[in-house]
């Protein structure tokens, strides 16, 4: 393997997160023809190191290579430190800035005393230095501790990467354990995969044990368990599941006895729970018992009464000039006389209207002033994109629920929770059905008794990404106030997307869906040919005024002809094609491109954006020798910055998911359907897509497809035990 070896003379950048370095490097010794002609001179070197001492001698392995812009660079995939070899080498080691305490006559009689060994010496034996004359406690101590903590990283490192692990993941290993390294290693290697990918650590694990491994087998039964939760949103699972999972993902069939032992093994280490032979992660479980007392207690507690109700109604029906059919009314007075309520419906029933109602009428009942407004009403929902639209409909501060509870995204905890409660005495939460049941279960945690909970949403769009269908089994509980709204608004006599929606809810399609209407159009076409009639489309939408913040492309998939990747790629060219002075950065086979439209895939509370927020690139800025690229984007005036390495947060958003779709509405949807979409058509996914039309929808694509997809009932059923546990409790 080609190396170079030599010291480092300065650092240029180094990422503190990822370990990612470019620094000078001076060359002492190569084995690399190419590399002969820089043998005493410097470098520029890139790679991911830990710590960087330049007193140390490196060995770096990688590849030379010339950068268009920065000239001629060695990328270092691997290196080590080289072993010291000579008497001299060692007295100048413990003699450096590296050992606190050691100076050069120290450091001499050390080496004289305990030989070439010493460092190891002086690891493994605390006494070992006792051995040495005038050295006094304090720099024993000293010598030792520094010795110890300089070894620690370069072992960890090493043991590491002989284990499987890259430079890069190794680096980001021991960044996030440390010390603890040591132990895990020793432990269990599957504590890492919170922090790598789970198919990894086994592969490496399978390398170094026996597979059958108690501590493989017991690690493989979560993972199962998690992979059946993320796969179908199931909170328990029976038996013959987890084996068949075993089986498919981890090729491990286990007897009766076998099975039995490592379940029983889990229980007693408090990891799942067994319960009427049903098998829960214990998170799960526990989430389901919190949310069923803390449900409990809320619903119980005292609640001022609505008074004058009817009168306070006709002055906001008055002032608002906006009326309430007799659902409406209903829901908002109950919404103000309950400590628990639901209110569903669909698009065009008014809920956004309801909530406006409750919030005003609540402020009117309590006479607050603005401030006691702010500290009294929390508006929250799931998503960044459903907060502002709440923001926009009342007036008043609305936020995400990870917002609201102080997620620390690093620790993963909430700030807000049951040792830590918040004041506020109206909490309203908009699209319920996306929220899962530990998110729901944190939001409980985090609010007092006093509080009026009142959550609306859609029960008939897709349910939350992660487990649970909570919305769903607090309606079906019967065991709160539960305000259905049915009436729809139209906008005008021939106009038809929410009864379109409202048919697909049904299964029940009317002849309708294939005619157009002011609102509304169903383009039959083959497969095949849907991109380029969204591309037509798109034309003809540019030449009346509209553009890519106006239209909105969803589709189910990302991979394939129609997928949303190759739409991305299409949209971009139409809407913001490459030209002169406007900046790119490559990344992957993708481009990103100033004025590009972009989504965000997770959430980042530091720079308030949230997962499925969309922005666009407002300035590229290329990298210099001392910054790297880096990326402005807006998000409807949120501005954050990222780096090229920061760019897997982010997609195109000209085509986007249905899913990411979920908590936004779109003035003009563009929704292609084709049988290629296989098990992603199902009626949840279609009506949800449609839902999120606001002024015009165009569904493209193959009838028969789309009746298909209306009948299916693809995953829409999830196996969860909220319903029976809250029953029991109340009735108990």
């Amino acid at each position: 393997m080609n190396y170079i070896k030599g010291k480092f003379r300065n650092i240029i950048y180094k990422n503190e997160e990822s370990g990612y370095v470019v620094a000078v490097f001076r060359v002492k010794e190569t084995n690399d023809v190419k590399m002969d002609e820089y043998v005493g001179k410097t470098i520029t070197i890139t790679g991911t190191f830990l710590d960087i001492h330049l007193e140390d001698t490196f060995i770096l392995y990688g590849n030379s290579f010339r950068h268009e812009r920065f000239g001629f660079q060695y990328q270092v995939s691997s290196y080590e430190k080289e072993k010291i070899s000579s008497k001299d080498a060692l007295v100048a080691f413990l003699s450096s800035s590296l050992i606190k305490g050691c100076g050069e006559k120290s450091a001499k009689k050390i080496v004289e005393i305990l030989g070439m060994d010493a460092i190891a010496k002086i690891k493994e034996d605390e006494h070992a230095l006792d051995a040495i004359p005038n050295l006094s406690f304090e720099k024993k101590q000293s010598i030792r501790s520094s010795l110890l903590e300089y070894s620690i990283a370069d072992d960890s490192l090493l043991k590491l990467q002989e284990l499987g692990f890259t430079i890069a993941e190794a680096t980001k290993i021991y960044k996030k354990y440390g010390s603890s390294l040591r132990y895990i290693l020793d432990a269990n290697l599957y504590i890492l995969t919170e922090i790598m990918d789970f198919n990894k650590i086994d592969a490496i694990y399978k390398r170094n044990h026996d597979e059958m491994d108690t501590v493989r087998l017991k690690a493989c039964m979560i993972e199962a368990m998690h992979r059946i939760s993320n796969d179908h949103g199931d909170t328990y699972y029976v038996v013959e599941e987890i084996k068949d999972y075993l089986k498919k993902e981890f090729q491990l069939i286990l007897d009766e006895i076998t099975f039995e032992s490592v379940i029983y093994s889990l229980e007693e280490e408090n990891k799942i729970v067994l319960e009427d032979n049903l098998y829960y992660l214990t998170e799960y479980y526990e989430a389901q018992i919190n949310i069923t007392e803390n449900l409990y207690q809320l619903n119980t507690s005292d609640i001022t009464p609505c008074y004058q109700f009817i009168d306070e109604l006709k002055k906001l029906e008055e002032e608002s000039h906006v009326y309430y059919n007799e659902d409406q009314k209903n829901a908002i007075r109950k919404a103000l006389e309950n400590k628990v309520t639901i209110i569903s419906g669909g698009p065009g029933t008014g809920k956004t209207t309801i909530i406006n109602a409750i919030v005003k009428l609540y402020i009117k009942m309590h006479n607050y002033s603005p401030l006691e407004v702010i500290q009294n009403i929390a508006l929250l929902a799931p998503t960044g994109r459903a907060s502002k639209k709440m923001v926009s409909s009342t007036g008043l501060p609305a936020m995400t629920i990870h917002r609201f509870l102080k997620w620390n995204k690093d620790t993963g905890n909430f700030g807000v929770n049951e040792h830590h409660k918040t004041k506020e005495t109206l909490i309203i939460v908009d699209e319920m059905s996306m929220i899962d049941i530990t998110l729901f279960d944190a939001l409980l945690k985090g609010i007092k008794n006093n509080v009026q909970l009142i959550m609306v949403g859609d029960v008939n769009q897709l349910p939350s990404v992660g487990p649970g269908l909570i919305l769903n089994d607090l309606i079906e509980s019967d065991l709160f106030t539960f305000c259905p709204l049915e009436h729809i608004y139209r906008q005008s006599e021939n106009s038809y997307i929410p009864y379109l929606a409202l048919e697909i809810k049904n299964k029940d399609l009317s002849e309708d869906f294939l005619n157009q209407k002011d609102d509304y159009s169903f383009l039959s076409v083959d497969g095949k040919l849907i991109k380029d009639m969204i591309k037509k489309i798109c034309i003809m939408s540019k030449k009346k005024g509209l553009n890519e913040e106006d239209i909105q492309v969803l589709a189910p998939m990302y991979k394939g002809e129609n997928g949303i990747d190759n739409l991305n790629v299409i949209m971009q060219e139409l809407f913001n094609p490459g030209s002169e002075g406007k900046k790119e950065i490559h990344y992957g086979d993708v481009i990103f491109r100033e004025g590009d439209k972009v989504l965000q895939l997770q959430n980042n509370l530091d720079n308030n954006v949230f997962n499925g927020d969309i922005g666009y690139i407002r300035k590229i800025i290329p990298k210099t020798s001392k910054n790297k690229d880096m990326i402005l984007i807006d998000f409807e005036g949120v501005k954050v910055e990222y780096t090229k390495e920061e760019l897997n947060q982010i997609k195109h958003a000209y085509a986007i998911t249905i899913h990411k779709s979920q908590g936004s509405e779109f003035s003009h949807v563009i929704l292609p359907i084709t049988r290629n979409y296989h098990k992603m058509l199902y009626n949840k996914l279609i009506y949800t897509g449609v839902s999120r039309a606001k002024k015009s929808l165009v569904i493209i694509g193959e009838a028969k497809s789309f009746v298909m997809a209306v009948n299916s009932d693809y995953a829409s059923s999830r196996k969860t035990t909220l319903k029976e546990k809250l029953v029991h409790k109340f009735l108990d």
